[in-house]
């Protein structure tokens, strides 16, 4: 199964994002799935796909053209894809992904969560969206999502997941219907 994990590629200020984004990797590469990520080799980007690596995993990097070529070339993978724009990027690691995973990360982050949840909601994907909500990090988001569905403005049908260990992630991939409960 191919598993993109959507995360920050900044260097976060929580030493517990580091360890799960490990983890995380392991578990990937152990279970037999390949890897396929955003394609930097910093923060929680590189700690999940150097860990992927060193497991024995297959790893797949998908990076945009408009980082310089040093940067491209630094990047230790298996498969390394390279795409024009970041919106490409996103489309290339949705259309080849079986199932998605997110770590803590930024706004680019949340613009990928959102993404496979829309395209959930309108049939056009139909896979899972799993938050990895590492020590409370998508409270503040769960909690706004329940809002939006509260008013009538968010349909069930979106994919969500919510897992609190890299454990209970393979729990919530199984779990076929559950919606923003946690596995």
């Amino acid at each position: 199964m191919n598993i993109a994990v959507f995360c920050a590629s900044s260097r976060p200020t929580v030493p517990t994002f580091f360890h799960v984004a490990e983890q995380l990797g392991i578990d990937i590469a152990q279970r037999g799935h390949t890897l396929v990520y955003g394609g930097s080799n910093l923060g929680l980007m590189g700690a999940v796909s150097t860990a992927a690596l060193q497991a024995g995993g297959s790893v797949t990097a998908v990076i945009p053209t408009l980082f310089s070529e040093e940067v491209i070339a630094s990047q230790v993978v298996t498969q390394l894809v390279r795409v024009s724009s970041m919106a490409e990027r996103k489309e290339y690691i949705i259309a080849h992904s079986d199932a998605f995973i997110a770590l803590p990360g930024g706004i680019g982050t949340l613009d990928e969560i959102t993404e496979v949840m829309v395209a959930n909601q309108l049939q056009h994907l139909g896979k899972p969206m799993i938050l990895l909500n590492v020590d409370g990090f998508y409270d503040p988001f769960l909690a706004q999502l329940h809002l939006i569905q509260d008013r009538g403005l968010l349909r069930t049908d979106c994919g969500l997941r919510i897992a609190s260990t890299v454990d209970s992630c393979w729990s919530a991939l199984e779990k076929e219907g559950e919606w923003m409960k946690e596995a």
